[in-house]
């Protein structure tokens, strides 16, 4: 237990540290105070639940979604936010505009600040502006490389793409896993989440130092500015990548971290963080994992093919963005056996609320930006060509189809980075439901499989019943 004991001491004396830098009064929790606080009430309503309706069937699965993908099959805990067909996305039972209006923002501000949305999703509650600028500046304590992640980054060729170095220096960071050790030393299991907590908070606060020095390295001199503990975590963010002399950068970068962070927990990274957590691997291997995930064409590339799309569309119609052209460009995309990309989704059948977000941002800051004017116009018309087409449940915008053009528009040009962009986010979503699955106790998750074979004898069998 001496092992042990070394971890928890460690554990103690950055908790001391960091609570040590708090500027609000003591009366006020601060983040991990208050989830535990939480914790016990929220253990005795899963624990309530469990036995009063362990038995009731929630749903029912088709063998078509066994082959689709798993699609619509109730199966996840997800405390952070839903996803309705309709209504769209709500953290903790707030929409998109509700977190706008809501959560502190930065001073002379319009956005919510992603740290306080991180507080929302972990545990429902709203922080104050104290307890939010108190997280921020425990974030950006905690924010230094250890050395060998920082050569790790460094000896990655330029020519690897910057979510795979994205995912190995997160890998890398292991070594620091307060998790690991304490669980080799033999912890309480019931003690799994305070761990988790550190770990995450951690990785939290590393990753836009891990994500600046990437971007710094491939695209520009490699030089990436020190963290200033007295910004919040977006201001740094877009200070180290080299864009903080921007103030509409700024709101720009804490709406994009808001709204990119969750989107339920069926989401192939955030499952994957899930699954991966499940097995009591630590917040850096499942998040790292996630990312791997995020970084597919289906996932969180698809904003980097919206871009490349919408520029060679823009380039082909050369500069005639008339509606007519549009429609004629998309029903070429459609025969040519392609997809339009930045429409549809898994779960939405509506315009997807981010993108709504997007939009009015750039309708205040960016309204005669000529890709913005390009992508208005295809809003106008591929619903229309896509339920012509007859080929997809929802011909309406996701997220993917505007991000892209925020960036473009202050100079950050850098497609391949955009991923990146989006893994720092999903951060803020992922990591809260981590802690949770410690703090309830979550089993390894392992649903049962069946090969064709057998799925044919089990369905042949029930349509002879």
């Amino acid at each position: 237990m001496s092992a042990l004991r070394t971890v928890t001491r460690t554990a103690s004396r950055k908790s001391t540290l960091y609570n040590a830098i708090r500027a609000y009064s003591t009366k006020e929790s601060t983040l991990k105070e208050r989830f535990a606080e939480l914790l016990p009430e929220k253990q005795a309503q899963v624990k309530e639940l469990k036995a009063k309706y362990g038995k009731t069937v929630i749903g029912e699965v088709l063998l078509e979604q066994a082959y689709g993908g798993m699609r619509g099959i109730k199966g996840l805990v997800w405390e952070g936010s839903v996803l309705d067909p309709l209504e769209g996305i709500r953290f903790r039972g707030r929409t998109i505009p509700d977190i706008q209006k809501e959560l502190p923002k930065a001073e002379g501000g319009e956005q919510p600040l992603p740290e306080a949305l991180f507080w929302l999703l972990l545990t429902g509650e709203v922080p104050t502006a104290a307890q939010t600028k108190a997280f921020s500046e425990e974030l950006a304590a905690r924010s230094k490389l250890p050395k060998h992640v920082e050569e790790i980054i460094d000896r990655s060729p330029a020519t690897l793409h910057p979510m795979a170095q994205f995912s190995i220096a997160v890998t890398a960071l292991e070594s620091e896993s307060q998790f690991a050790k304490a669980y080799a030393a033999g912890v309480n299991k019931k003690e799994y989440w305070k761990y988790t907590y550190e770990d995450s908070i951690e990785l939290l606060a590393k990753l836009p130092v891990i994500a600046a020095r990437i971007y710094r390295n491939v695209f520009k001199d490699g030089k990436v500015a020190s963290v200033d503990t007295s910004l919040d975590y977006s201001a740094n963010f877009a200070n180290m990548l080299g864009y903080g002399s921007n103030p509409e950068f700024l709101e720009l970068m804490r709406l994009y971290l808001s709204i990119h962070s969750d989107h339920e927990g069926g989401n192939v990274s955030a499952h994957t963080t899930h699954l991966v957590g499940s097995a009591l691997s630590s917040p850096f291997l499942s998040l790292a994992a996630g990312l791997n995930g995020l970084a597919g064409p289906l996932h969180g590339r698809a904003n980097q093919e919206v871009l490349e799309w919408l520029k060679a569309m823009q380039s082909e119609l050369k500069g005639d963005i008339s509606k007519e052209n549009i429609e004629k460009y998309l029903w070429n995309t459609l025969n040519s056996g392609r997809v339009v990309p930045g429409y549809g989704h898994a779960v939405l059948r509506k315009t997807d609320p981010r993108y709504t977000a997007q939009r009015e941002f750039a309708l205040k800051h960016m309204p005669d930006y000529d890709l913005f004017k390009l992508v208005s116009n295809i809003y106008e018309v591929a619903p229309k060509v896509l339920t012509e087409h007859g080929k997809t449940k929802n011909p309406w915008p996701n997220v993917d189809s505007h991000s892209g053009v925020l960036l473009q528009y202050y100079g950050f040009t850098e497609e391949s980075f955009y991923t990146v962009l989006f893994g720092v986010s999903r951060a803020f979503g992922v990591l809260p439901q981590l802690i949770i699955d410690r703090g309830l106790g979550m089993p390894i998750e392992r649903p049962k499989s069946f090969s064709t074979e057998k799925y044919k004898q089990l369905v042949e069998s029930i349509n002879k019943a």
